[in-house]
């Protein structure tokens, strides 16, 4: 049986660790890393803080030599090599998809870490993009040990498919501070 489509999930702060905390999908309920500052409502390129409010999920990435097409009902883009996302406040393409090799700064999507073998994009700071404000703001995969991130959401990498199958065009995301 296909489950139920959510319109929000929403992450919660642990009380005892602002580093952790819960994200519930309708009746899914699953442990998530945060930032390595916890959550934050003024975030700035680099503060290692989750930001605060509700966002919409703009689209998934996935890697395709590490697994089966992912089921959503979000876009679903494959990750190629040549992917890249600016994190330079000096590049006009600042908090966007960039092709690699790239001059400026920028993290890379093809990743030997699994991090980012499934990737859900957050609106943050996308609409206007303010230059300073953050970037790269994902929902991707956990580190082993629930390690912080550097402000993103992430899940267990069994988890995330689950999520995603729940996972709408209109579905949005609330980090509660």
């Amino acid at each position: 049986m296909k489950p139920a489509r959510t319109n929000v999930i929403r992450v919660y702060r642990s009380p005892l660790d602002h580093k952790r905390g819960l994200l519930k999908a309708g009746n899914l309920t699953i442990p998530c890393a945060l930032g390595r500052s916890g959550t934050t409502r003024s975030k700035r390129e680099g503060d290692g803080g989750s930001p605060v409010g509700r966002f919409r999920l703009l689209q998934a990435f996935y890697r395709p030599d590490h697994g089966l097409r992912p089921r959503t009902g979000l876009r679903l883009r494959p990750i190629r090599q040549g992917y890249g996302w600016s994190d330079d406040t000096r590049d006009r393409r600042y908090n966007r998809l960039v092709p690699l090799p790239c001059p400026t700064s920028h993290e890379k999507m093809w990743r030997d870490d699994h991090l980012y073998d499934v990737v859900i994009d957050i609106a943050w700071n996308r609409g206007p993009i303010v230059k300073g404000r953050g970037s790269a703001i994902f929902l991707h995969i956990a580190r082993p040990g629930f390690l912080p991130t550097e402000g993103c959401v992430a899940v267990d990498r069994h988890m995330i498919r689950r999520l995603l199958e729940r996972i709408g065009p209109k579905t949005q995301i609330e980090i509660v501070g």
